[in-house]
């Protein structure tokens, strides 16, 4: 198997052990100021990002702004699990081509544009992408006082300990 994707793997990992020690209630809270969003909310973005790599099209155009903001996945842990064990099952049994180019629509402030990538620049994007979001999340985690026994969860690995 491919280091990014083993990689992805392992990062996505931390989600499974965070769905496990969560409720349904910890899992949509948006009690924390100041952006008062939920654990739920960035995982399910967080999914949202690796679901969109497996909606190319036969041009090999992946739209980033086409997510499906599943509400569900917000609020309730099973549903977040299903979604989580569903985007690992493709990881596992998809047979990227880490160095073919496709193309990815994002709008990153400016408007929608289309940026040449490779699956393997995207995935590795996704996993980055994943860590900031799981930094926010650890943020969340101690405003609720909930504590997550993984001293790594949320840090980059380049991160100076």
């Amino acid at each position: 198997m491919n280091a990014v994707i083993q990689s992805t793997l392992k990062t996505l990992q931390k989600s499974q052990s965070l769905l496990e020690k969560l409720t349904d209630y910890q899992l949509c809270n948006a009690s924390v100021s100041p952006y008062y969003s939920s654990i739920g909310t960035h995982l399910r973005h967080i999914l949202d990002f690796y679901e969109c790599v497996f909606n190319d099209n036969p041009e090999t155009k992946i739209d980033l702004t086409s997510r499906s903001r599943n509400k569900e996945v917000e609020q309730r842990c099973d549903c977040a699990k299903d979604y989580l064990n569903l985007i690992i099952t493709k990881l596992k049994t998809s047979d990227f081509e880490m160095n073919k180019t496709i193309f990815v629509t994002d709008d990153l402030g400016l408007g929608i544009i289309e940026i040449p990538y490779t699956y393997g620049a995207l995935l590795a994007q996704a996993n980055s992408h994943t860590i900031h979001h799981y930094a926010i999340i650890n943020y969340i985690l101690d405003n609720l006082g909930i504590v997550l026994e993984d001293a790594d969860f949320g840090y980059n690995p380049t991160t100076p300990k």
